[in-house]
């Protein structure tokens, strides 16, 4: 029976890509209107670092062949993009409420 410290090391190795937190993240999609009524689509809930989340949006950014930014740990995407980001954000291992 592997002790605690075999485990911590397992689950550390394991999660050397952050796969496990990402599983646990819950993300929410939503869509706004903004200035001349464009479509703007929302993905809220990551708790990533920084550059995890830059480097998220971008992937996003360049499947979609959009514009985008990133505004208080959220990924904002120029367009109703509702259809296709879900399953896009799956694919990265992230949970995405419905």
């Amino acid at each position: 029976m592997p002790n605690d410290d075999e485990l911590e090391d397992l689950l550390e190795e394991l999660d050397s890509q952050g796969d496990l937190e990402t599983a646990e993240q819950r993300l929410s999609i939503r869509m706004e209107r903004r200035r001349y009524d464009k479509p703007v689509t929302i993905v809220e809930g990551f708790d990533l670092p920084q550059s995890e989340l830059k480097s998220t949006a971008s992937e996003l950014k360049q499947a979609l062949g959009t514009g985008g930014t990133i505004d208080d740990n959220r990924i904002e995407l120029q367009g109703d993009h509702r259809d296709r980001v879900p399953d896009l954000l799956r694919d990265r291992g992230f949970d995405v409420q419905e």
